[in-house]
């Protein structure tokens, strides 16, 4: 079994805001040495710094906007970003969709400045689409299972191999990620039999009851 790659997205969740951001993140920075899975925290922009300043593992930030500097007040700069220590970003989430266009400025934005990018994508026909704008990442997350607690490479596999067939046509250097319900670490190692490099999560670790219980779960497979 392959070494998994495991994105933590704090969304707007209190729970993952400010000092409880940074715990979480030193627990997925541990917990993740401890197993070797690969760990990556989205926290909300205004902590992007506090995180970055006391993990080691990477630090995305959940949108940045397809602008590289000027009079866009209330946008996130992908260069601030990465002055503040991120090193990626998410791109269209479902919570933050984005047009085709607004995608493809955001991914050349992104590259100029170094951030790794997670573009997030509902189904196969969406991820076709993204692969081909070239970002490091495509995310498969069916709105509906979001939050759900059914992890869309049990819910729905074929939309994951559909997803895998799609990419390798189009760009076979984009990896896929499986998002949307993952919560447990056997809905992790369903996801790399069914081929993906790893998962995108968000309420099964940031709202866990012990944050640090759910990442042991996740990588308890390994």
């Amino acid at each position: 079994m392959k070494k998994p790659l495991i994105i933590i997205n704090f969304k707007t969740y209190v729970e993952g805001c400010g000092d409880m951001a940074v715990s979480i993140s030193k627990s997925a920075e541990k917990i993740g040495e401890g197993a070797g899975a690969e760990m990556i925290v989205c926290p909300q922009a205004a902590d992007i710094y506090r995180v970055a300043s006391a993990v080691s593992i990477p630090v995305f930030a959940q949108h940045v906007d397809p602008i590289s500097g000027g009079s866009s007040t209330g946008h996130i700069l992908p260069l601030s970003v990465k002055e503040a220590g991120g090193s990626g970003t998410l791109v269209n989430h479902s919570e933050r969709r984005l047009k085709l266009a607004d995608i493809d400025a955001v991914i050349n934005e992104a590259k100029k400045v170094g951030l790794t990018t997670v573009i997030c994508s509902n189904n196969i026909a969406t991820t076709s689409a993204a692969s081909a704008l070239s970002p490091d990442y495509v995310a498969v997350e069916p709105p509906e299972l979001i939050g759900s607690g059914i992890p869309v490479s049990k819910a729905n596999p074929d939309i994951v191999r559909g997803s895998m067939g799609a990419v390798k046509n189009i760009n076979p250097d984009v990896k896929v990620l499986c998002g949307a319900g993952i919560s447990r670490g056997d809905d992790v190692k369903a996801a790399l039999e069914l081929g993906a490099e790893g998962v995108l999560l968000a309420s099964g670790v940031v709202k866990a009851k012990d944050p640090a219980a759910a990442l042991l779960d996740l990588v308890g497979f390994l």
